[in-house]
This record gives C-alpha cells, sequence and structure tokens, in this order.
C-alpha cells in the first residue's frame, strides 16, 4: 500500500503537539472559507454562482483527500445542523431540508471533487499544473454532473431538458475554468516557494 505524499498544509504545519489537534483547526479554518466563499456570489438562477468551486479544489488540493473530504463534510454538516453558511441563508432556512432544494447536487458533488482532487494530492500531483488541472477538471465534472442530475427533479420546471443546460451550466463554464484555473496554479506555486525557502 502506498503511502500518501505529505500534504501543503502538512509541510505548512507541521505537527507539534496533536496532530488531531491541528486537524481539526484545519477543518474549521476550511468550513470558515468554504462558508465566506458561499457568500461570495452572483444571483443566477435556478443555482446561483459562487466561489466555492474554487474553495473546495484548493483546500482538497492543500489538504489531501482524507482531510479534504472531511472539511467537506464537516462543512455540509455544520448546515444541516442550522449553521447559515449555505450560499443563500439567509433568506432561505438552513437545515437538511436545504440540500433538497436546486444547490444540493452541486453542495454533494463537492464531497466528490474533494475526493477526487485530495487523491491526486496524495499521488503528488499537487506540485504539477497540468496533472492538477486535469484532477481539477474531472472534478468539476462531476459536481456539475451531479447538480444537474439533482437540479432537473427540484426544478421541474426546466425538467432533462436543454433548459437544464441553460439554466445549471452554461452560464457558470468560464467562472468555473477560471477558478479552476486558479486553484491548479496557486497550489503548486506554493510548493515551489516552499520549497525555495530557507
Amino acid at each position: 500500500m502506498n503511502t500518501p505524499n505529505p500534504s501543503l498544509a502538512v509541510r505548512l504545519w507541521p505537527t507539534v503537539g496533536s496532530r488531531a489537534l491541528r486537524n481539526i483547526a484545519l477543518v474549521v479554518l476550511g468550513c470558515a472559507l468554504l462558508w465566506a466563499c458561499a457568500k461570495v456570489k452572483v444571483p443566477f438562477w435556478p443555482v446561483p454562482m459562487t466561489l466555492q468551486t474554487f474553495a473546495v479544489m484548493a483546500l482538497a488540493a492543500a489538504y489531501g483527500s482524507r482531510l479534504g473530504v472531511a472539511t467537506v463534510i464537516a462543512y455540509l454538516a455544520a448546515g444541516m445542523a442550522g449553521l447559515p453558511v449555505f450560499t443563500n441563508t439567509p433568506p432561505a432556512m438552513a437545515g437538511p431540508v436545504y440540500l433538497l432544494g436546486p444547490t444540493g447536487g452541486f453542495l454533494i458533488g463537492f464531497v466528490v471533487a474533494a475526493f477526487i482532487v485530495g487523491t491526486a494530492a496524495d499521488r503528488g500531483w499537487d506540485r504539477s499544473v497540468p496533472k492538477l488541472l486535469a484532477a481539477m477538471v474531472v472534478a468539476d465534472v462531476a459536481v456539475f454532473g451531479l447538480g444537474l442530475a439533482w437540479l432537473g427533479q427540484a426544478a421541474p420546471a426546466l425538467g432533462y431538458s436543454w433548459g437544464l443546460l441553460e439554466a445549471g451550466l452554461f452560464p457558470f463554464l468560464l467562472g468555473d475554468l477560471l477558478k479552476v484555473l486558479i486553484a491548479a496554479l496557486a497550489i503548486p506555486a506554493a510548493w515551489h516557494l516552499l520549497a525555495g525557502s530557507p
């Protein structure tokens, strides 16, 4: 069994005391980043454009698969517990019902994306822009696949038609490409700076 490469977060924050406390702190910081990025939005209908895709990709690449997935799950758990961490809360109410809305599939897709990108980082792909970008593109396809599949059910007026793509895919393509590209450039750049530091 191959041992995962140490993540960027672990290299930047080596264990001095408790590894568990460090990991908890990283999860809390990651959840805070996801919450902040959820509130930066362009109010498209029925799904707003946010910075969450960037946050998920960057966190997974910096944290690795286990901690990246744990962070996204913790974020979703916070929202399901009623904390207003999701994009439309408020005015919408947080809680389990929120995931039944039009953005539910995209939110679940973030878990899959964190696993894909985090696994790539575990294999050392976080040091290569082309490899990391490829993993992030695959992860983004997974997010849209799950998101659109759910949106077609949550918004019956759209159904599974061309209108679904017009509402849930086409307006986001350029923005997501930019977010993924920035994340794919940022993490290897951070490794490069770390390697050059004394």
